[in-house]
């Protein structure tokens, strides 16, 4: 299995004066143990990143989980040799990419690797930010920064603060090399009954045709993932096809307050994204279990790595089948010509639900690595004056977050359990891949 398939980092050895391990003194953090420090660079760049995320303009919804995931990647691999949480994935990083050397006996502070790693990414994915957000990336980064001086020594921070930029600079131009650039490719969405067309109100044409082709973070991790056909198309009253389309549609009438409200709390458009909602799941719950640098960074990128690669087996699958939304068969064949979904319907075909595969594999991720949570709230809408949701387990927001899509009049049912479906076995895959489950 190869998890990266080109070598991202130089292996020259830094310059950077090295303090030694024998030196210490009672007021500086001189150790290379993750564990040792609080996750608040983390958390501090969760927040920025939600906010790019929320203030992005022209990009399509599933492209944020490439900036999540090789965000995670980066904050991850600037930890090097200090954590043993996520060894597994660590030994992978380290027998398959050439990681920058520095002496064994050098010192790090790792919060400021992690700090300068995190920044870099941010600045150099988020090309199109407004000229305030791109301030507020350097803002945050001098601030952080300032407020390590008082907690290590001089010639340590600045090894630190080297290493994070050397291994973002790799991660970064891995990123680049995954196709992504080529996923808005020109494309001429084929004709016949049944299948996609643009849609009201829009009618945009179809979004990121080609970002099944983009290269997985972990190599072989969507392989046999993809479902079979959707349920055969007819327009026949009593057909299944039919059968499928009307249980939305007489939904649809009825409506209770709770479904309506999972339909737009799981909207995301306007809002942080899909990529971004988990993202947002993924800061409260290392804030809930008080989690410490290296398991909030090893989250960062493992729930990162699944739900990117989700999104990639994902595409595969709706645009091999090229199904029709239930606003095109609704109008053209059930003839209520006025219909529209609760939720704006994407711009790409329906089969199968992206929210499902995408929740299903980070919520088996944030599983893995925090087990039962129990009781959790999300809080993510609450600066949209959205009522916070709560679940019993992440399964449970998976799940929810997948029939949302129902109610919101976006997707059908048997696409909705076919996506979950999907999605954990590209979870499954990774984990096994990684020898963590």
């Amino acid at each position: 299995m190869i998890f990266l398939s080109v070598s991202f980092f130089a292996c020259k050895k830094t310059e950077t004066p090295v303090l030694q391990s024998n030196e210490n003194s009672s007021n500086l953090q001189l150790n290379n143990n993750a564990s040792q420090f609080s996750s608040e660079v983390i958390d501090k760049w969760i927040t920025m990143q939600l906010r790019l995320d929320r203030d992005a303009v022209g990009i399509a919804n599933v492209a944020f989980s490439r900036y999540y995931a090789y965000s995670g990647v980066a904050a991850f691999a600037a930890l090097g040799p200090g954590t043993q949480v996520g060894s597994s994935f660590s030994e992978k990083l380290r027998t398959l990419i050439s990681m920058p050397q520095t002496d064994k006996s050098a010192l790090f502070y790792l919060p400021a690797s992690v700090n300068t790693a995190l920044a870099f990414m941010n600045r150099n994915m988020y090309t199109t930010a407004t000229a305030a957000d791109t301030a507020a990336i350097d803002s945050l980064e001098t601030a952080l920064n300032n407020s390590f001086i008082s907690q290590t020594n001089p010639e340590v921070l600045a090894l630190s603060n080297a290493y994070g930029k050397e291994v973002a600079t790799g991660v970064f131009n891995w990123s680049e090399t995954d196709g992504y650039k080529h996923a808005s490719d020109p494309y001429i969405p084929p004709i016949g009954p049944g299948l996609w067309v643009p849609k009201p109100p829009s009618y945009a044409p179809a979004s990121t045709p080609y970002w099944g082709n983009n290269r997985p973070i972990i190599s072989g991790d969507i392989d046999n993932t993809q479902p079979g056909a959707p349920i055969a198309y007819s327009e026949t009253p009593g057909s299944p096809f039919y059968q499928m389309v009307n249980q939305l549609y007489q939904q649809s009438h009825h409506l209770t307050p709770d479904d309506s409200a999972q339909a737009f709390f799981w909207r995301d458009i306007p809002g942080v994204s899909s990529p971004g909602h988990w993202l947002s799941i993924l800061q409260q719950v290392i804030q809930q279990t008080n989690s410490h640098l290296d398991k909030a960074a090893f989250a960062y990128a493992l729930t990162g790595t699944c739900l990117s690669d989700a999104c990639i087996s994902c595409w595969k699958t709706k645009y091999q089948y090229n199904l029709l939304r239930p606003v095109t068969y609704i109008r053209n064949v059930i003839k209520d010509t006025t219909w529209n979904a609760v939720i704006t319907t994407p711009a790409h075909p329906e089969y199968s639900c992206a929210h499902c595969v995408l929740s299903a594999a980070t919520a088996d991720a944030l599983t893995e690595i925090f087990g039962n949570i129990g009781s959790f709230t999300d809080h993510t809408y609450d600066y949209l004056g959205f009522a916070p949701r709560t679940y019993s387990s992440f399964n449970a927001i998976a799940d929810e977050a997948g029939h949302s899509r129902f109610y919101g009049g976006i997707h059908y049912k048997p696409s909705i359990d076919t996506g979950l479906l999907q999605g954990r076995k590209v979870s499954a895959n990774i984990l096994r891949m990684l020898n963590l489950h």
